[in-house]
C-alpha cells in the first residue's frame, strides 16, 4: 500500500468511557478513520504509525443524526470508527508518558 495513503487513514483516536473500558479489558483501541478505509489499510496504518502488531480490526459506520437548530434542520456528519485489537505484549500510549 502507498505509505502516504496509510498516513492519512487514521483521523483521530476516539476517547470515551466505552473506548476506555474496551481498551482496559480487551486491548482494543478506537480510532476515527476515513469513510473509504478498509480493514487491511487500517491494520497497516496502525502498525506503521504506532509500531505495534495488530490482531484484528472491527469497523462501525455511524449515520449522522438529524438535529434541529431553531427553525432550521441540520444533519451531523457520518462517522466511521475502527476498533483495533492488539496482539499480547503491545500497547499504545496516547499521552506520550515515559
Amino acid at each position: 500500500m502507498n505509505q502516504e495513503r496509510l498516513m492519512k487513514i487514521l483521523l483521530a483516536p476516539h476517547i470515551s468511557e466505552k473506548a476506555t473500558n474496551v481498551a482496559e479489558k480487551h486491548k482494543q483501541f478506537v480510532f476515527h478513520v476515513l469513510p473509504d478505509a478498509t480493514k487491511p489499510e487500517i491494520k497497516q496504518a496502525v502498525e506503521l504509525m504506532f509500531d505495534v502488531k495488530v490482531d484484528g480490526v472491527q469497523i462501525v459506520n455511524l449515520k449522522g443524526k438529524t438535529k434541529r437548530f431553531g427553525a432550521t434542520i441540520g444533519k451531523r456528519n457520518n462517522l466511521k470508527k475502527a476498533y483495533v485489537a492488539l496482539k499480547p505484549g503491545f500497547d499504545i500510549d496516547f499521552m506520550g508518558a515515559q
